[in-house]
């Protein structure tokens, strides 16, 4: 399969956050496949007939179609798009995102057979999603997870007099920015010194929100917007303490990156990241939505460097299986 048809929302170019469509796209050029990404375009409307399209324009170039696929509107996205598939008699091969889609195959489980149980395969990022999929009778299913250029980021223990939290996501209702600000001033009120730096665009009007809550609480946050991987990755080496504030999550790219860069780990326990980070071995993981226990934690490391220490290196450690050296073997074995 050297040439492929990838349907994806590639909208970095627009602000929001690089995606596998973009990354995994790149990379895949690389290693010689012609790879045709779309859409880019930001009306969801003009973007699902763009994909449509697109499968029509492509279907005698291509030999496959890689479709990512997210529990929220995607999803629809990816049914329309797989079926089109199927009706040109098209191999596709969903990439399963979403943190929530085991959700979505328990409320919609009969599009959710058209999906995935017509596909050539289904790539799993997280052998949580796995698990999942596995529990609802999916069985053309292999793993390949979310993966990194390992060599891109150098590693470095931390030791900082105060606490300096970083936090790089999308601003997303789903992903609880607010409880950053929460765990900050929760923090600043035990007298312990403490910065919080958020990166990431809005996605859903929740960075504005964010802004006024801080204001609300009277604390002090650093919001950078999008930036750069390289520009991220520089700004990390001022913060020793990386928060996942998720209500969902399946494998955040954003976490593999913080632990291959040397910055511990407090994290919500939920979907995927007890699958990423063991509890007390890797990172530390709190029930969601719980600033008392986000504190708790923090504390723990940021007064124990012997824990920082081993959390640290334990998160490297199993971070090198994700660099894309490694990843790009089972992609190859997948697609040629």
């Amino acid at each position: 399969m050297k040439n492929i048809l990838y349907i994806g929302n590639q909208l970095s170019e627009s602000g929001k956050t690089d995606t596998t469509i973009k990354t995994l796209s790149e990379a895949l050029r690389q290693e010689g496949f012609t790879v045709y990404a779309v859409s880019d375009i930001k009306n969801k409307v003009f973007r699902l007939a763009h994909m449509l399209l697109a499968i029509i324009k492509y279907a005698k170039k291509v030999d496959c179609v890689l479709i990512d696929t997210y529990s929220t509107s995607n999803f629809y996205f990816a049914y329309l798009s797989s079926q089109l598939c199927r009706l040109f008699n098209l191999k596709y091969i969903p990439i399963l995102h979403g943190g929530n889609l085991p959700k979505r195959l328990k409320n919609s489980s009969k599009l959710s057979k058209f999906i995935f149980k017509n596909a050539y395969i289904n790539v799993a990022p997280s052998a949580f999603i796995q698990h999942e999929f596995e529990k609802y009778g999916f069985s053309n299913l292999v793993y390949i997870p979310n993966s990194i250029h390992l060599k891109n980021y150098p590693f470095k223990q931390r030791n900082h007099n105060n606490i300096n939290l970083l936090w790089v996501r999308s601003f997303s209702e789903i992903y609880n920015p607010l409880l950053a600000m929460d765990i900050l001033k929760q923090l600043l009120d035990e007298g312990i010194k403490t910065t919080l730096c958020m990166v990431g665009p809005d996605n859903d009007g929740s960075l504005l929100k964010a802004k006024d809550y801080a204001k609300a609480l009277q604390v002090e946050v650093i919001f950078t917007g999008k930036l750069s991987k390289d520009a991220w990755i520089e700004l990390s080496q001022n913060y020793n303490m990386f928060i996942n504030t998720t209500n969902f999550d399946n494998m955040p790219v954003s976490v593999i990156e913080a632990m291959a860069l040397g910055l511990p780990i407090v994290s919500t326990n939920v979907g995927g990241m007890p699958f990423l980070v063991e509890h007390n071995h890797e990172g530390i993981l709190v029930e969601p939505n719980n600033a008392d226990e986000f504190v708790e934690a923090i504390k723990k490391v940021f007064y124990n460097q012997e824990i920082a220490r081993n959390l640290t290196l334990n998160a490297r450690k199993k971070v090198e299986h994700y660099d894309w050296e490694l990843v790009k073997k089972q992609w190859l074995s997948l697609l040629q």
